[in-house]
């Protein structure tokens, strides 16, 4: 049995030491906003925060969550006030929006350690989140909204 804070709350998990977190998220927590992509890290849409870092939970292992702080896209705000999802719908970024959860989870932590980053900057960090109904340039413009009405 492992034991980590969910969004703000304490949860328990009887899962094998190899399982993935997103597995345990979406099959054993039934928190389905978190997305499989490639089950290999490579595109992002899984991301969520682990103890303040954006990760992709595909390749989290149970073993590494014990006394660990999962925040997912449904503990990013509960009303989606949240400034970037509130920026996502004010510049229509989804297209399909399967990418979308991931997307916004990488923008918020790069929100949290620079406010008001640049259009340079964002492109950087949000590099290897890939969407592929390619709305690069909605998701930038998302995120420099957010910097500036969060």
């Amino acid at each position: 049995m492992l034991t980590f804070s969910l969004n703000g709350r304490q949860v328990s998990v009887q899962a094998e030491p190899k399982t993935p977190l997103l597995w345990i998220l979406r099959e054993h927590l039934n928190l389905s906003g978190t997305k499989y992509g490639c089950g290999a890290g490579l595109c992002g849409a899984c991301t969520v925060h682990l103890n303040g870092a954006a990760v992709r939970s595909c390749q989290v292992e149970a073993a590494q969550l014990d006394g660990a702080r999962v925040v997912t896209i449904e503990g990013l705000s509960a009303d989606s006030s949240h400034p970037l999802q509130k920026a996502w719908v004010a510049e229509q970024v989804p297209q399909c929006g399967y990418c979308q959860s991931g997307q916004i989870m990488k923008a918020a932590e790069l929100l949290a350690a620079n406010p008001k980053p640049t259009r340079a900057q964002i492109v950087a960090h949000m590099d290897g989140n890939i969407c592929r109904c390619g709305t690069y340039h909605r998701i930038a413009t998302a995120i420099e909204r957010a910097s500036r009405e969060g």
